[in-house]
């Protein structure tokens, strides 16, 4: 593997748009008290405040919003009263606009093999 970034700085920062569904996903795991491994909190921190992601993480990413699509189908999905929590940790992730916003440098990333 290699240990430069293989993408540039700005496809590696996240868009407002994932910083706000990130916020969104931080609030309802507030309220609600669930929702998220540390692991996706830490994650949250980076989206809201738009760090850069590294390229291994953005894989990372992409194949946890692959691997939890099928939360997507439980009760209670996008239900901000009463969510269930693979919503609020899909929200930590910064929702579908980060799903879609790493799925476009993905194929650089596996040409390379990240």
């Amino acid at each position: 593997m290699i240990d430069h970034p293989v993408l540039s700085d700005d496809q590696r920062t996240p868009p407002k748009t994932v910083a706000e569904a990130t916020r969104k996903g931080r609030d309802l795991r507030e309220h609600h008290g669930r929702g998220g491994a540390e692991v996706g909190v830490r994650r949250a921190e980076q989206l809201v405040e738009r760090e850069l992601v590294s390229d291994r993480d953005t894989q990372s990413m992409y194949s946890d919003f692959a691997r939890h699509a099928v939360d997507k189908r439980t009760r209670h999905w996008g239900d901000t009263d009463k969510p269930s929590t693979g919503y609020i940790a899909w929200m930590l992730w910064g929702g579908d606009d980060a799903r879609d916003w790493i799925e476009g440098p993905r194929p650089t990333l596996r040409e390379v093999g990240v």
